[in-house]
């Protein structure tokens, strides 16, 4: 007597990642424009109405993704999301912070801009928990006294992220290799840093820009 094949059990939760590991890596390897359910579910080893049952909509499915990028990066970048409320803002690496974005960023460009994207498009941006803790710890930067006058917190956040998800883009066109890769990621780490430190105008030579800023800020 042949026995009955035992069915497996459902496991919602454990589905859900399957689709979404499969969304990561046709994301990385395509962007957001070559992104179908009908591929990823294909990927994922599941069938299209299991994939529609957990993500009824290819924007849902982007959105998930990003959520996913964004713990990843506030993780890679701030630790432990359950320790940030302990973190004395003064007293921050600003070195090692800028390296750890700056080498996420070259390790995972597609996925990062997908991100920025997405949050970018967002009604409230402060609903993200990475854009929340890094334009947020600016802002309360800005407020001590190691931080230069008038800082845009939120402007700055923005340039500093759409510079750190788009250089990769252009390192890893002239990069040869992995070490390369890293060390352009340094490079752009460090242009940050200087950046911030010293600018790139001489005020003594640019008076009418010094009065404009000192006029609007």
């Amino acid at each position: 007597m042949t026995k009955a094949k035992t069915r497996r059990p459902r496991d919602p939760a454990a589905t859900r990642e399957v689709i979404l590991e499969a969304a990561r890596t046709r994301l990385a390897k395509d962007g957001p424009e070559g992104l179908s359910l009908v591929e990823v579910a294909k990927l994922a080893g599941v069938n299209r109405g299991t994939a529609y049952q957990h993500f009824e909509t290819r924007e849902k499915l982007i959105k998930a993704t990003a959520d996913w990028v964004s713990d990843k990066l506030f993780r890679a970048v701030f630790g432990d999301p359950d320790n940030v409320g302990e973190r004395d803002v003064a007293q921050v690496d600003v070195f090692e912070l800028t390296d750890r974005l700056s080498s996420f960023a070259m390790e995972n460009p597609e996925l990062c801009r997908v991100w920025l994207l997405q949050v970018l498009s967002l009604p409230d941006p402060a609903s993200d928990p990475f854009w929340r803790e890094y334009e947020g710890s600016i802002a309360r930067f800005a407020q001590t006294d190691r931080a230069a006058a008038n800082v845009d917190s939120e402007a700055l956040s923005v340039i500093m992220l759409s510079g750190a998800f788009l250089w990769p883009v252009w390192a890893r066109a002239h990069a040869k290799g992995g070490d390369e890769s890293r060390q352009q990621a340094r490079r752009f780490a460090n242009e940050c840093l200087r950046l911030s430190m010293y600018g790139s105008l001489r005020a003594d030579r640019f008076p009418e820009v010094a009065k404009r800023l000192k006029d609007e800020m």
